[in-house]
């Protein structure tokens, strides 16, 4: 079973997010708050596999809620999905630095938003589909700063997956371009993730981006 908690400041999302997360049985909603202060308290308290969090909420916004659960130890089981209105949301680069683990869009179709739940609470990352290239290619246009992690850990192949995780490539993807077997890109992207300490798939995509892993 998986738990989930929303937090949205609008009563109708909140409700059909709710409706949609009930009518399935292997999720379980297990609080929703209308602002970001109630949304962490929840969080602490409830301790949800995925937590759907609107980017701006009173009180406390979305991103600053975000980031206490990320930078929180105990809250390490915890993924975040971040739900925005626009497709490139002026928030989104600063929600994936802070560990976002996926966005989906308020108007996305309900299999969109019951995937993403899925995906993220089985250790994945996932952008809205109409969001994830568009976003990459931004964040890939913007210049290298100084505070490039360090590659060193890491074998020639497992840069060059990691670039094409950078890319937004699924598992399936990479295998296809590098000719291996869908596994095989799986265990390299988890080795990657390891050695560089990345929380889930979409911190290593903007690792990778800082690095100049990524062809612009």
């Amino acid at each position: 079973m998986i738990r989930v908690l929303i937090a949205d400041d609008q009563p109708l999302i909140r409700l059909g997010l709710r409706v949609l997360i009930e009518t399935e049985d292997d999720l379980e909603l297990v609080g929703e708050a209308d602002d970001g202060r109630a949304a962490l308290d929840l969080v602490r308290r409830a301790r949800p596999d995925v937590a759907l969090l609107d980017i701006r909420m009173p009180v406390l916004d979305g991103l600053s809620a975000l980031r206490a659960i990320t930078e929180d130890p105990d809250l390490a089981h915890t993924r975040v999905v971040m739900v925005t209105t626009f497709e490139l949301d002026e928030y989104v680069f600063e929600a994936l630095r802070s560990g976002a683990s996926g966005f989906v869009l308020k108007d996305a179709a309900p299999a969109d938003l019951l995937r993403a739940i899925r995906v993220v609470a089985a250790g994945e990352s996932l952008l809205s589909p109409t969001v994830t290239r568009r976003v990459i290619e931004a964040f890939a246009r913007r210049p290298v700063p100084a505070s490039a992690p360090d590659l060193s850990s890491l074998t020639a192949r497992e840069r060059e997956v990691m670039g094409l995780v950078g890319r937004g490539l699924s598992n399936e993807e990479i295998a296809a371009q590098l000719v291996i077997s869908p596994a095989t890109a799986r265990t390299h992207v988890s080795r990657v993730m390891v050695k560089l300490a990345a929380r889930d798939r979409a911190q290593l995509a903007v690792l990778a981006n800082q690095a100049g892993l990524v062809d612009t």
